[in-house]
């Protein structure tokens, strides 16, 4: 099966000159930038990366406002700029790289996470939508609208006003929420929050397994907890995110590895027993395999690329 390509480059908006302007104002520093509004982190990178680095892309809108990047699910290419949007709606293994970024005209996004209590009030005022495709992905690019950028950029100017951002801040937040839920494929943010929705049940399921990934993962358990067949879990879990369960949690126990050799200081074969592998061989060939590096060679200057 050939690879497939999703989001294009093309002339960028005028609006973007500002928006982009306010982003690099707040984001001074190349790496992720906290902002005063929790929900939102802004990034910048001053030089594109030279390969995939593998990062947790958690449940997020990542809008771009300068330069390009590139998400990679399994075999899935997903191109993200100024005019294409990336949204993550469910937590998902993925590999990043920036691919269009100078010193002198940075790669600079904005990383919305998404709050699915307001997509779910939000639901309740707004149509629902039925999907004109079978598509589950919970990773999709969708083209910047005029209302959307319009929304980001009244967001980054309340940085302007601490107390606007205060009151006006969650405002903009929920208009961005709204954007992305009635955009060109808000279906499938619908589809995470309607209940009884085969989608909604893969999150349940993704949920569990990332609050016991070190344990043994027990699929007829885990169908039975979300009311779903083991081969109806399968099938719709691999819709969702690409691969099968045992392959997610290998990715998250993985993911963890990295995050404990990088802040804790644990030799390979105690992060390996942490993570809820018997065999620190096997750990080692699978760290390996996805990071590009031996457990024993992790440093902070080998850090994944963000999600934004």
């Amino acid at each position: 099966m050939d690879a497939q390509v999703f989001g294009t480059n093309a002339q960028i908006d005028p609006r973007q000159v500002e928006l982009a302007a306010r982003v690099a104002q707040l984001a001074p520093a190349d790496g992720m930038n906290e902002t005063r509004l929790p929900s939102v982190t802004l990034m910048r990178a001053s030089s594109p990366t030279q390969q995939k680095l593998p990062s947790l892309y958690e449940p997020s809108l990542c809008i771009v406002v300068q330069g390009r990047k590139q998400a990679i699910l399994r075999r899935e290419t997903y191109i993200y700029d100024p005019l294409n949007y990336l949204v993550v709606s469910v937590t998902l293994p993925v590999g990043g790289q920036i691919i269009e970024a100078t010193p002198r005209r940075p790669y600079l996004s904005m990383r919305i996470a998404i709050d699915t209590a307001m997509i779910a009030e939000l639901l309740s005022q707004v149509p629902p939508r039925k999907a004109p495709d079978t598509s589950a992905r919970g990773l999709f690019v969708a083209r910047m609208s005029e209302p959307m950028t319009d929304a980001a950029l009244r967001l980054m100017r309340l940085f302007d006003s601490p107390a606007d951002l205060a009151v006006l801040g969650p405002l903009a937040l929920r208009e961005l929420h709204y954007r992305a839920l009635t955009g060109e494929l808000g279906y499938r943010l619908q589809e995470l929050c309607s209940s009884g929705g085969n989608v909604q049940r893969i999150a349940r399921a993704i949920a569990m397994i990332k609050s016991r990934y070190m344990e043994p993962l027990r699929i007829e358990a885990l169908a039975e907890a979300v009311h779903m067949s083991t081969s109806s879990l399968h099938h719709h879990f691999k819709a969702v995110t690409a691969m099968s369960p045992l392959q997610y949690q290998k990715h998250l126990r993985l993911h963890e590895a990295r995050r404990l050799l990088l802040s804790d200081g644990l030799d390979a074969s105690a992060v390996a027993h942490r993570v809820g592998y018997e065999s620190a061989s096997q750990f080692s060939r699978e760290y390996r395999r996805l990071f590009g590096v031996p457990p024993s060679r992790t440093t902070r200057s080998s850090a994944v690329v963000p999600a934004a």
